[in-house]
Parts: C-alpha cells; structure tokens; sequence
C-alpha cells in the first residue's frame, strides 16, 4: 500500500478549506509553521504530528477563536478570511448539498 502525501494547500481541494488545509492554517496563526511552509508533499505521519501540535495550542482557547486573545484572532480571521476569498473565487460553494 502506497502512503499518500499531502498535495500542499495551495493544492488541496476546495481552495484548502479541508481539515487538513485546517490544520495547515491554524500552525499560522499559531506560529507553529511559517505562512510560506505549504507542507506540500508532507506524509501522514509529518501531518499527523502537525495536528497533534495545533490541537494543543489550540486547548487554552477550549478550541474556540472567539476565545484567542486579540492578536491570535485577529491573525486568525484574516489568514480564514483570505482563505475563503480565495476558494470563493475558485469555484468553492458553502452550501451544503442533499449529500452533506
């Protein structure tokens, strides 16, 4: 069995607002990753190690961006905001579908 690496999340689905494009994000806003580290070609295991560090920044905050303090959310919404800017316009639709 082939392990498949991330594809980066300018890469990723949906204009990377997946949960791993998630995760890419929140090592953002956290400082945990540079916004240049896309973590193309990441392997589960470096992603799964990822997650495991942006859960436990996330934990003081009870995983809730209404509870960062200013500087964390303000970084957080404008690195979301963006993200969905960019999706919005690559094609990406909110909307839930009968299948959803």
């Amino acid at each position: 069995m082939t392990e498949q690496n991330y594809a980066g999340i300018h890469d990723d689905i949906n204009g990377g607002l997946t949960h791993l494009g998630r995760i890419v994000r929140d090592a953002w806003v956290f400082g945990i990753l540079p916004e240049t580290e896309t973590c193309a070609g990441w392997s589960t295991s470096q992603m799964q190690t990822l997650y495991e560090k942006v859960h436990e920044a996330w934990e003081p905050y009870a995983h809730l961006p209404s509870r960062l303090p200013d500087e964390l959310r303000e970084r957080h919404t404008a690195i979301y905001e963006a993200a969905i800017k960019y999706a919005k316009s690559n094609g990406w639709n909110a909307e839930l579908g009968d299948d959803d």
